[in-house]
């Protein structure tokens, strides 16, 4: 998905499918090796009853704060850290808009919701990174 010309990016344009995703009741060790496995700094939280719903989101950071308490990551449950609901942005939503969200909320993340359903996932690192390339963007070969 590109804006049209003159226009910012949007988050769809910045955005990460598929999503991984752990469910509530799981062990935060589960956790953290899903985002070990899948490369990602950010889990989506769905409750297990198959509707795929976000009700949260369970962060690199939430792992590492437990493991600095001294909390067992195999006692512990991803319900214990998740923190939700989760603020979310269409695809369609300007760049420079989703940026204003994340700063006023503090978050480093936000879930994408294509009519109302999971699209994907941005970090602050995936919007930045749009926002340079439009900004000065990079010759072919040059990278």
């Amino acid at each position: 998905m590109t804006a049209p010309a003159g226009a910012p990016p949007t988050v769809g344009s910045a955005m990460r499918p598929p999503v991984t995703t752990v469910e509530l009741r799981a062990h935060l060790a589960a956790a953290a090796y899903l985002m070990k496995r899948s490369g990602d700094t950010a889990l989506v939280v769905t409750r297990a009853d198959d509707t795929g719903v976000p009700i949260g989101i369970v962060t690199d950071a939430d792992v590492s704060q437990a493991v600095a308490d001294g909390h067992d990551l195999e006692a512990l449950r991803v319900s214990d850290v998740v923190s939700g609901p989760p603020v979310t942005v269409a695809p369609d939503t300007p760049v420079p808009d989703a940026l204003r969200v994340m700063v006023d909320h503090r978050l480093h993340h936000l879930l994408v919701l294509a009519e109302g359903k999971l699209a994907g996932i941005v970090d602050m690192l995936d919007l930045c990174r749009v926002s340079l390339d439009v900004a000065a963007p990079v010759a072919p070969g040059t990278a």
